[in-house]
């Protein structure tokens, strides 16, 4: 089962994680060069109307207000200017304006300018193509003039309200930061992958439908990475400025949906509860529906639906793996806490898609950390869940082969194994052994002991028969105090005569699980076969039938001679040799 020291190495590497992502969200420079977040430097004024042009907001037009705090805007159609001066910076390095959160900005502008007096634009978000961007990249980012002055930037998002989080970087400030969003995110990609590999590899080992839901929610999660950091747009689909705009809420509901079905899937719902079965497949598939309908009708209700959808989902994953955990679905608490980074981390980019927090690192990569501990630590479990149910059904499937007290091969395997060995030993032209075996004082320690102490007593004699035998050989119990062995390969008379002396001297052996008085006394009659005898017929097929005949016919009148304990049957089998005890 999964342990406490596996789930704190997992939260040790989500905090390594988060360190490096922490470290990453702003370059490691010294402070003169002013590098980092400049949005509180900035002035803002909200155009309501959406068609104010930079002519008239340098004009005069925009009533500015100082940036006090990072806040959210929702601009309802409108746009959102920011002025900032930056006359300041040093003038002989290549400086840039990195605006984050690019998956909540349908447009971005940037105005400065130039020596003529005309003002000149960069373009980017996701109603422009990235291809078409300055400066393609995973976010938008503009160029800032070599005679830095005062920049305008123009923003405008419907229907996620907008937060601005502009950072003022030098050129090896953006490389740097760069280098390390494209190594976390493109290992968490890779690893994201692998898992997804593995997961379908399970599926085909274990023939488990629930790894291919376990693979559908990977694969919606990684597509759902891709969207929102902007890694899809830069390198799957940078000319399709539509699908880089639909692409992260289309993926957070179809990955929500999916979501749902693998919880479905893995706490075996159907089998608790058939009412709140049909109600979870009803909202796994509105899942699917609604990105189709947010795709087609991106507006303020849509959006809406969304944001209610995905805070839905977490209550009603948790309430699922929860309440199957109370009805017995023991691996639903581990699935419970498998999800629960997920869970942990999913208000941050929730909270700023309602416009309740601003645009921050931890908006932008919380999810991403969250799934990278998530996703390994669901397919551990499901990995152990799995395992349990085999091993569980190769036992159930066993008791159909083996003697249900003492977990021998049943009399049918038996004689399977009897007539290839028969064969085998017919085509070699050697002989093989078969010895039955009787307890004989097995009435006397149910007399005394009861019949618990008698049951136990032949699981003891079974594990006692098996232990002097080889791996390759047959024990099989054939009836109430009987055990036949069948030894296969190659045997001469005296290893035949030696194995019954052993049979017979481990069973007087003290058994702690009976009083010390008490011991097995067993009764063994030996056979070479195949052999030429008269009574034989040539037919293998029935050769094994009459062998265990004949031997039972011998031990019977074994038994009624209390002094003899031994009797090898030789090749005519007319000719015993009887041994005193």
């Amino acid at each position: 089962m999964i342990s406490a020291e596996t789930l704190w190495r997992w939260l040790q590497r989500l905090a390594i994680c988060a360190t490096a992502l922490a470290a990453s969200a702003v370059p490691a420079v010294s402070s003169a060069d002013r590098d980092g977040d400049i949005t509180l430097q900035a002035q803002y004024w909200v155009d309501a109307s959406g068609k104010a042009t930079i002519e008239q907001v340098a004009g005069g037009a925009a009533q500015l207000q100082p940036m006090v705090k990072q806040q959210a805007f929702a601009l309802n159609g409108g746009a959102l200017w920011l002025r900032f001066d930056l006359s300041a910076i040093d003038a002989s390095r290549r400086w840039y304006l990195l605006l984050n959160g690019g998956a909540f900005l349908d447009r971005a502008s940037v105005f400065a300018q130039g020596p003529d007096g005309a003002w000149r634009p960069q373009h980017s978000g996701d109603h422009v193509p990235v291809a078409q961007w300055n400066i393609p990249h995973f976010a938008p980012v503009f160029n800032v003039p070599q005679q830095p002055g005062v920049l305008w930037m123009r923003l405008e998002n419907h229907p996620a309200p907008t937060s601005p989080f502009v950072q003022l970087l030098s050129s090896h400030s953006l490389v740097y930061k760069g280098q390390w969003t494209y190594l976390l995110v493109g290992g968490y990609l890779g690893f994201g992958l692998l898992v997804f590999a593995v997961g379908l590899m399970h599926a085909r080992l274990y023939g488990d439908r629930v790894f291919h839901s376990y693979c559908l929610y990977v694969a919606c999660m990684l597509l759902f990475q891709l969207a929102f950091t902007g890694m899809g747009g830069l390198y799957f689909w940078p000319f399709w400025a539509s699908v880089n705009n639909a692409a992260p809420g289309f993926f957070v509901l179809v990955m929500a949906g999916s979501g749902i079905w693998f919880i479905r899937e893995a706490t075996a719902l159907p089998r608790y509860s058939r009412r709140i079965d049909r109600v979870v497949v009803g909202f796994s598939f509105f899942g699917g529906f609604l990105a189709v309908a947010y795709t087609l009708f991106t507006n303020a209700f849509t959006f809406k639906l969304l944001n209610i959808y995905g805070l839905l989902s977490v209550l009603v994953s948790i309430s699922l793996c929860l309440w199957t955990w109370r009805k017995g679905e023991r691996y639903s608490g581990w699935l419970f806490l498998g999800f629960l980074p997920i869970h942990l981390t999913y208000p941050f980019p929730a909270l700023r898609s309602a416009g309740l927090i601003a645009d921050s690192w931890l908006t932008q990569y919380a999810v991403l950390i969250g799934s990278a501990v998530e996703i390994p630590l669901l397919l551990y479990i499901l990995h152990s869940r799995a395992k349990e149910f085999t091993e569980n059904r190769a036992r159930m499937r066993a008791l159909d082969s083996t003697d249900p007290l003492t977990g021998l091969t049943i009399v049918p395997v038996l004689r399977l194994r009897m007539r290839d060995a028969l064969r085998r030993a017919r085509r070699a032209n050697h002989r093989c052994t078969v010895l039955l075996v009787d307890l004989s004082n097995h009435g006397e320690i149910v007399a005394s002991e009861g019949r618990e102490a008698g049951d136990r007593a032949l699981v003891v004699a079974a594990s006692r028969l098996s232990q002097v035998v080889r791996e390759v050989d047959t024990v099989c119990r054939v009836a109430d105090t009987r055990f036949a062995v069948l030894i296969e390969g190659p045997q001469n008379n005296d290893t035949r005569r030696l194995l019954a002396q052993h049979i017979v001297a481990r069973g007087l052996e003290p058994v702690p699980q009976l009083p010390q008085h008490l011991t097995l006394r067993f009764r063994v009659v030996s056979v070479w076969v195949p052999t030429h005898a008269a009574e034989l017929t040539p037919d293998v097929s029935v050769d094994d039938e009459v062998i265990l005949q004949r031997l039972h016919a011998t031990l019977d009148r074994l038994i009624e001679d209390p002094k003899r304990v031994v009797q090898h049957l030789e090749s005519q089998l007319e000719a015993p040799v009887t041994q005193a005890a």
